[in-house]
């Protein structure tokens, strides 16, 4: 969100409509790669690894296609969409990392011991 504020400030309209879509772009991206994942380890946990990798695979080929048909694009400011997308990854990898930390995970299923 301060990445939006900033970019209107300092780049305008351009630079405004940048950083709208790439945190769009990185919401959207993380929100169906755990949505993905966590349907995974609920319902195929043996296989979990596989469709993240492949997840992780698909998502890095699409940016690939928007990073070329937007390579030349006047619709936006491109630098600052670069920017948003790098920062909006680094604040939700951190966020992820920091809720994984602090979250105790049970390894022996209460109440199946003698």
């Amino acid at each position: 969100m301060l990445t939006i504020i900033v970019a209107g400030i300092f780049r305008g309209m351009d630079g405004l409509i940048g950083a709208v879509v790439g945190t769009v772009l990185v919401l959207l991206f993380f929100s169906i790669g755990n949505f993905i994942l966590n349907w995974a380890l609920r319902e195929h946990p043996q296989i979990a690894l596989s469709i993240a990798l492949l997840t992780y695979v698909v998502k890095i080929g699409f940016l690939l296609v928007l990073i070329v048909l937007f390579a030349d694009t006047t619709l936006f400011n491109t630098k600052v969409f670069a920017l948003t997308v790098v920062l909006c990854t680094i604040t939700w990898t951190t966020a992820e990392l920091l809720v994984w930390s602090r979250t105790r995970v049970l390894y022996v299923e209460p109440g199946s011991g003698p």
